[in-house]
């Protein structure tokens, strides 16, 4: 491995960091990062998400991100969720498990 190589992994985020990121700057109920260090997934449930569109919701993720989203992570693939359509997800998703067609 080269030192630039080197240099390069040690300032590629981690999904924790990233997790962190969003955190620090929004207020989540619940909250997960995947990811390889240049592209990320993540799913995010604020009830900062009331009332506001899809692209609102994303605005938002941005923003709590600041510089870090042009400077550090590549892409990033986001589920932003209210707390309730968190409930019914899960709800709908517990009903899917117990009832498989």
């Amino acid at each position: 491995m080269s030192l630039r190589d080197n240099a390069d992994s040690m300032t590629d985020p981690t999904p924790q960091d990233v997790q962190r990121y969003i955190a620090d700057g929004l207020t989540c109920d619940h909250l997960e990062v995947e990811g390889d260090g240049r592209h990320f997934f993540a799913t995010i449930v604020s009830p900062e998400f009331e009332g506001l569109l899809r692209i609102r919701r994303h605005q938002r993720v941005y923003a709590a991100l600041g510089d870090r989203m042009r400077e550090q992570i590549h892409a990033l693939s986001m589920k932003t969720l209210t707390p309730a359509e968190w409930a019914g997800q899960r709800a709908l998703d517990g009903a899917a498990a117990r009832h498989p067609h």
